[in-house]
């Protein structure tokens, strides 16, 4: 399993879609270190967790930070949880690399920028590429502390020509995407990046990307710019 839902009756269904769907989940994958995409223990309490190593070195100076972040989440939309999230030590993964399942390899591409670490996943059997929190059709590119707008337009470009071959783009934020769709949300999000380099808080924000929230997490961007 690739990153993670939120909210406890997502997490408690997995197990029984997952086994409806005739699959076994043997082990956890997280693109980055934000806690929305580390819950899947919450799910799969036995399933050991593997990601980038730039991501692992990000756990390991930050314990207990997903857990206060998750807490914080909880009690500002009155979520209640059966038990606190439990993180194991994470399994590095060399990135730029591969990651076996079965007879298959997964590929992994670095993907820094919105944060100091991550990767991208593609699965070559399926022509799919889940790639964090990138090319989403509902939120602005987001450079959080510790990310850069230089790392997150290498990763842009790194993202382009996977994208060109994909059946389906998965962003961590948003619904799946077809190739075309996701080739227009790369080009919109390269654009604003190249606007938010030039004039900072006066960039245009992506088509249907413009509501309070978006303009909130835009003036961040031009803060963390400035």
């Amino acid at each position: 399993m690739i990153d993670s839902p939120v909210y406890p009756d997502e997490l408690e269904l997995l197990p029984v879609l997952v086994e409806r769907a005739g699959f076994g989940v043997e082990g956890l994958l997280a693109t980055h270190a934000d806690w929305d995409h580390l819950l899947g223990r919450a799910a799969f309490p036995r399933a050991p967790l593997g990601c980038a190593e730039t991501t692992a070195a990000r756990l390991a100076v930050e314990p207990g930070r997903p857990q206060r972040e998750l807490r914080d989440f909880d009690q500002r939309h009155y979520v209640e949880r059966a038990r606190p999230l439990s993180l194991p030590a994470a399994q590095p993964l060399p990135v730029p690399g591969y990651c076996e399942v079965g007879d298959s390899e997964l590929e992994l591409h670095a993907a820094d920028g919105h944060t100091s670490d991550g990767m991208a996943v593609w699965i070559p059997w399926s022509g799919t590429l889940v790639c964090g929190d990138y090319l989403s059709p509902v939120e602005v590119p987001v450079i959080s502390a510790g990310g850069s707008l230089d790392g997150y337009r290498a990763t842009l470009a790194r993202l382009r020509p996977l994208v060109q071959r994909a059946e389906a783009v998965v962003p961590g934020h948003g619904p799946v995407l077809d190739r075309e769709r996701a080739l227009d949300v790369l080009a919109q999000d390269e654009a604003y990046l190249e606007d938010l380099a030039r004039r900072g808080a006066d960039a245009a924000l992506p088509p249907g990307r413009s509501g309070s929230e978006q303009r909130r997490l835009h003036a961040v961007n031009a803060d963390r710019l400035a």
